[in-house]
């Protein structure tokens, strides 16, 4: 492996561990290398050791507790790339027309390669979009959506409902986001709560009736419709 190649593959590396601390600080989850660990797929070691990195290089700070804390130099990088992958993933859909299911896993691979300039010609050709299609808001959108209560699947009480976002946990699983689209349970999509039992949580939706099994439930949030 060449010198140049393996310093882009450091760059990549510390990107996507900044940008799953802040996503992780989005879902209200205190940011550790264990779910570091859990939500990249490597193991123990390795991810100590890369956040030793990040650490002499001052992106993060490993607090007493043990959990992680961006950095102003961190965040700063870390909100960079989370928007430019968010804008990625409205670029991939609403314009190309790729499927929603695999915008996320695409974006992967654009968001490291977007440059400045490129990311304000988005901003111009998307309108400012305020979330990514998966409902998530885009930071730094000069536009703000409208505040809305929303509560897990898994705790939505039965009746009428709209999908407001998935998690991004959620959206590291190709499989979970196929049973979403498949289910028309997209945000922005409507559907009737029908019930719930220990298999998951009965809904109606365009598609006909899906029981939604509890782990998806709890990494997907509603509002009354």
């Amino acid at each position: 492996m060449s010198i140049l190649a393996t310093v882009a593959e450091m760059h990549d590396a510390t990107e996507e561990y900044l940008e799953q601390i802040l996503e992780l600080e989005e879902e209200g989850v205190t940011p550790m290398r264990a779910r570091l660990v859990e939500r990249l797929g490597l193991s123990a070691a390795a991810v100590s050791e890369t956040i030793g990195r990040l650490e002499d290089n001052g992106f993060v700070e490993l607090r007493d507790d043990r959990s992680l804390r961006l950095t102003d130099k961190g965040r700063k990088l870390a909100t960079t790339i989370v928007r430019r992958h968010r804008l990625a993933e409205r670029l991939l859909l609403d314009v190309i027309g790729l499927e929603w299911e695999k915008v996320h896993r695409e974006a992967d691979r654009w968001e490291h390669a977007i440059s400045a300039d490129v990311e304000d010609k988005l901003v111009q050709l998307l309108g400012d979009p305020m979330t990514c299609p998966h409902g998530n808001p885009i930071p730094g959108s000069k536009r703000t959506a409208p505040a809305t209560v929303s509560v897990a699947l898994a705790d939505a009480e039965l009746g009428h409902v709209t999908v407001a976002r998935i998690s991004e946990k959620l959206e590291l699983s190709d499989a979970d986001l196929q049973l979403v689209a498949d289910a028309r349970l997209i945000p922005g999509s409507a559907a009737e709560v029908m019930g719930r039992s220990s298999s998951g949580v009965q809904v109606r939706t365009g598609a006909g009736d899906t029981t939604v099994p509890p782990d998806i439930a709890e990494q997907m949030y509603v509002s009354a419709a």
